[in-house]
């Protein structure tokens, strides 16, 4: 499927001339405040310091330097923290992709809520009691959302399924909205949200029967230990599911990505703090040596493509650009990726995948 984006000079003349100032801010010396004070530094010490800094930062922009794990938390929480109003301004509650099946349908906010229940439907998450013959409910009662924006899927399982659902962020800016919300959506009761780390979450062993993570996955710097913990969390034999970013699958004899791949990767990386990207076989074999059990897999890619395009038709308005404009480089960064990412779904490299399996019993 090929997409073809035109925009006059107009809007991106405009662009550039309100997201000036926030690009000369981004490589701007560090505040003077964040320098050690124990000692007296001149101001040509201090002049040398700060062209530095700016240099280094602007150097790693430009060769697209991957960032340590350190660098990613701190980074991913920030973007998140100055980007989310913008997107719910824009988009609603819902941080994620679609579900545009027919591809031409328009209603992009209810799109995004038939992905959620899209994906349970195909994980085979059941959707009433008793479905085992026994008469057991076999709906989930404890989910755990990872990775999960403001909480609109949360609080869209917790009211599907009248679940509890916790949800976690780096992002303190998306707990507390997530929290708001929930309030405000009389849901409270059900869904709350914390700040925590997907790599070392603090909840006990067995916690949840459903565990879900909607496009976190891909920030995840370590993803064996990103699956040892979903597996740690989740209740024997409970639903593990994984919807996210990935690159292709290699074809038989390839080692690795061609560098024209990487180097387009490496970009968005940059862009949405990303380390490096891995594929959905490789999500799978993990898996399988977990134990995972009734493991299942699908490409989506083509189910999300209009997303991007919708996305980018929405920020063409003065209302977005402006927004935008006072979200400061690292969103508008972020917003000039979506070209990228479309760049990428077009070539085959980003795919949209899908993993679901269950935890192994206590009997197994």
């Amino acid at each position: 499927m090929k997409f073809r984006i035109r925009s006059s000079c107009v809007p991106l003349t405009a662009a550039v001339c309100l997201f000036l100032p926030s690009i000369c801010n981004a490589f701007a010396p560090s505040p003077l405040s964040n320098l050690p004070t124990t000692t007296a530094t001149s101001p040509t010490t201090l002049a040398a310091i700060g062209i530095r800094s700016t240099l280094s930062r602007v150097r790693d922009s430009l060769t697209s330097k991957e960032r340590s794990r350190e660098q990613l938390k701190i980074g991913i929480a920030g973007f998140y923290d100055r980007s989310s109003k913008l997107w719910e301004d824009v988009w609603g509650e819902h941080m994620h992709h679609g579900y545009y099946i027919p591809e031409d349908r328009t209603d992009h906010q209810q799109a995004q809520v038939d992905l959620i229940d899209e994906v349970l439907k195909w994980a085979d998450v059941p959707t009433g009691a008793g479905e085992d013959g026994t008469g057991s409910p076999l709906l989930p009662t404890k989910c755990v959302d990872v990775g999960c924006g403001i909480g609109g899927s949360s609080r869209h399982i917790a009211r599907k399924y009248g679940c509890t659902a916790n949800g976690i962020t780096l992002s303190p800016y998306q707990a507390q909205r997530g929290n708001e919300l929930a309030k405000e959506q009389n849901i409270d009761n059900l869904a709350q949200f914390q700040v925590a780390d997907a790599l070392d979450m603090p909840f006990e062993d067995n916690s949840f029967d459903l565990v879900w993570s909607l496009e976190s996955g891909e920030h995840m710097p370590d993803k064996r230990k990103f699956l040892d913990e979903l597996f740690r969390v989740a209740m024997p034999g409970g639903r593990i599911i994984i919807v996210t970013w990935c690159h292709r699958d290699l074809e038989p004899g390839e080692k690795g990505l061609t560098r024209k791949e990487e180097k387009l990767l490496a970009k968005i990386n940059r862009s949405y703090y990303l380390p490096r990207w891995c594929s959905v076989d490789n999500y799978v074999e993990i898996i399988e040596e977990l134990g995972g059990k009734d493991v299942k897999r699908e490409d989506w890619s083509y189910i999300i493509a209009p997303f991007w395009k919708a996305v980018i038709k929405s920020s063409l308005n003065l209302k977005s650009l402006l927004g935008l404009a006072k979200s400061g480089f690292s969103t508008q960064r972020g917003a000039y990726a979506m070209f990228l990412m479309l760049r990428g779904f077009n070539k085959g490299l980003i795919k949209f995948g899908l993993i679901t399996c269950r935890k192994p019993s206590s009997e197994s």
